[in-house]
């Protein structure tokens, strides 16, 4: 649980939530729009700590993002909608992770509630823009048919879901997945980008460009 302040515009905010220890991430600007991105949020008291965060910040939820849909990622995504009534975006590959929420939570033994469809589909290439906050999209498949980075240049921010983590990579050992893919992605997505850019994971800590690009033994 963290808070990284930037002068450019925008703030972040992760929580780790759920038990496969998922990190939901709150973006936000200078006006207090924010988005709420891979909402794992699972039980009661996860779901009130994180509306108590965006209550006491006077924060105005302005959408749901998902870097995919992977039941843990997702897990917040029915509550949310119902609280706040806000857009929720996905890319179109990753419905058949999307649509079936309730049923991999049952695989796990853990009751999940379906969400309602999404409001829009994330491209593939392109931007995405809410309030003062323009996220730059890059698709990156292979851990997930349509796993998405969002990318804040201004900051030098990566929210990477389950692509790249701290000396590691997203797992390519469930259905969908297509390991050569994700390896390719990282090479051709993320490591172009300079070494001081942050990468904030889907799981464990956040890292850097530079020392992935350095230290990580899947991507020598």
């Amino acid at each position: 649980l963290y808070t990284v302040n930037y002068r450019i515009n925008m703030e972040l905010k992760c929580f780790t939530f759920n038990p496969f220890q998922e990190n939901t991430y709150i973006l936000w600007d200078e006006q207090d729009n924010c988005l709420i991105i891979d909402p794992g949020c699972f039980t009661n008291t996860e779901q009130q700590e994180l509306l108590s965060f965006i209550k006491d910040k006077n924060l105005k939820p302005l959408a749901i993002l998902h870097t995919h849909a992977h039941v843990d990622h997702i897990m917040g995504t029915a509550f949310l909608q119902s609280h706040y009534g806000i857009d929720t975006y996905v890319n179109k590959k990753d419905l058949v992770w999307y649509e079936s929420a309730e049923i991999s939570g049952e695989r796990w033994g853990i009751k999940v509630e379906q969400p309602e469809a999404p409001s829009h589909f994330i491209p593939e290439i392109g931007d995405l823009s809410f309030g003062q906050m323009k996220l730059e999209i890059r698709f990156i498949p292979g851990h997930a048919p349509g796993h998405v980075v969002f990318i804040h240049h201004e900051s030098k921010q990566i929210i990477a879901g389950d692509v790249l983590f701290l000396n590691s990579i997203g797992r390519t050992d469930l259905p969908f997945c297509d390991h050569d893919a994700l390896i390719n992605g990282i090479h051709e997505q993320l490591f172009p980008l300079d070494d001081d850019y942050m990468v904030h994971p889907g799981h464990g800590p956040s890292t850097s460009i530079g020392n992935e690009r350095k230290n990580n033994p899947f991507l020598r």
